[in-house]
């Protein structure tokens, strides 16, 4: 078997232990050592292990993973949900469809400070779902939206898996969150008409509800300060040569800060107590773990991956294809929508960019290479989105199920139908215009 073979042999074996219900870093960590071993011997793996998981997990910049991890779990047991939820309804929820609408703008606005899809979901439809139901909300638009609007949770900056993308690709993380920008914006522009157009379909799914007295509408928007303020101080301040001429801190720095400031709304304006913060150290510790695991598992099977040549031999292979590189970016995202179907976004990211990514580079979109590693992040960070409510598996689909028992998985993968033909929009839009996500990339 040439080295070559051996790299596509071990990404069947993977994807086999990977149906098989094995864990993903447990399964890459077998393949990636038997692999190597296979490849150069016991001796050089074993050189290999005693430095590698050290200088990896040594570096400074995987601290911003934690501390990012702290932000959202801070967030997720505060009341700023609450708020949000409540400032959004009150300026758009008396409108047909209009809390529908306004658990998308909290979605989006709480994924400011979260930067996970699951927490997102389960965080915002245990506020929102209960109020929707209340006012005779169809099942399956209230959970459609919600596992939606969950999804902006890693879009919108903070977001885990673009931090991860950026350290397995060695990009600038604080000019990915800035790509995001757009993207995510569009995505909120596209659920708003998902919705709009459903209740215009079906009027009973999303009725009018009662305007409240505007003082008190003022009083639910100006009460997402809080939230607000975070966004503000973390993101200006990692982009900060783009507002103000200088970044103000690192990427590592603000999302330390970002973790302070969560803590001090979620103790002084949340009603967390002090006491409470041990639950959301600890899940971060735990999630900690597990994302570093995954990393170790990934780092020795991209070793692997390198001393078989198979990333650059693909890469080669198609660039010599003479097909349009867009065409063969249309070929990617489609293979990203079928794995989404059967795993979740993390796995998704960590076994494919070692494959994918030296195939992207090696093309010729007429974009520098800077820009063509952080276009398709934010593609495959989009696409992975859609493996979150595309089923069978749909991860926030489950999640906004487990909260709102009344309603059936069927009618929630029903509801969630506009949205996926949104996001199959929005990602045409992207690859034809690398602009919306590069307008602000120096």
């Amino acid at each position: 078997m040439t080295p070559f073979t051996g790299g596509l042999f071990s990404f069947l074996v993977l994807l086999v232990l990977l149906a098989l219900r094995l864990p993903i870093a447990v399964a890459m960590l077998v393949v990636g050592a038997g692999g190597y071993i296979w490849m150069d011997g016991l001796t050089p793996f074993l050189a290999f292990m005693k430095s590698t998981p050290y200088e990896t997990f040594g570096s400074y910049s995987f601290s911003v993973i934690p501390m990012f991890l702290l932000m959202g779990n801070v967030a997720s047991g505060s009341g700023l949900s609450a708020r949000l939820f409540r400032g959004a309804n009150a300026l758009i929820g008396h409108f047909k469809g209009g809390m529908a609408m306004a658990s998308v703008l909290a979605c989006a606005a709480f994924g400011t400070i979260c930067g996970s899809s699951l927490a997102t979901a389960a965080t915002m439809g245990q506020v929102a779902i209960p109020e929707m139901r209340k006012y005779g909300y169809s099942g399956a638009l209230t959970t459609g939206c919600l596992a939606a609007g969950g999804t902006l949770g890693i879009l919108v900056p903070p977001s885990v898996p673009l931090v991860i993308y950026a350290l397995l690709t060695q990009q600038n993380i604080a000019k990915l969150f800035l790509a995001a920008f757009i993207p995510a914006a569009l995505a909120v522009t596209g659920f708003m008409i998902a919705i709009r157009v459903y209740v215009w379909l079906n009027p009973k799914a999303g009725p009018a509800t009662p305007k409240a007295p505007f003082a008190s509408r003022l009083k639910d928007m100006i009460d997402t300060w809080p939230v607000m303020m975070i966004f503000l101080v973390v993101f200006v301040g990692m982009n900060g040569d783009f507002f103000v001429g200088r970044s103000l801190f690192t990427p590592t720095e603000g999302a330390a800060i970002g973790a302070l400031c969560a803590t001090i709304a979620a103790v002084t304006v949340g009603g967390m107590k002090f006491r409470e913060l041990v639950r959301p150290v600890r899940a971060t510790a735990e999630q900690t773990g597990m994302i570093f695991l995954i990393l170790l598992g990934a780092e020795i099977y991209n070793a692997f991956l390198a001393r078989t040549q198979m990333p650059q031999v693909m890469a080669q292979w198609v660039a010599g294809l003479g097909i349009s590189p867009f065409l063969i970016m249309a070929v990617i995202v489609i293979v990203y929508i079928l794995m989404g179907c059967l795993m979740d976004s993390l796995s998704m990211i960590l076994l494919t960019i070692p494959i994918f990514f030296p195939v992207v580079m090696g093309l010729d979109f007429g974009l520098s290479p800077e820009h063509t590693a952080i276009w398709f992040g934010i593609i495959a960070l989009i696409v992975v989105e859609l493996g979150l409510i595309h089923p069978p598996v749909g991860l926030n689909v489950y999640v906004i199920s487990t909260i709102a028992r009344d309603v059936s998985m069927m009618d929630t993968f029903r509801g969630v139908v506009p949205f996926l033909i949104a996001e199959f929009i929005r990602v045409g839009f992207i690859i034809a215009f690398p602009i919306l996500t590069l307008w602000a990339i120096k």
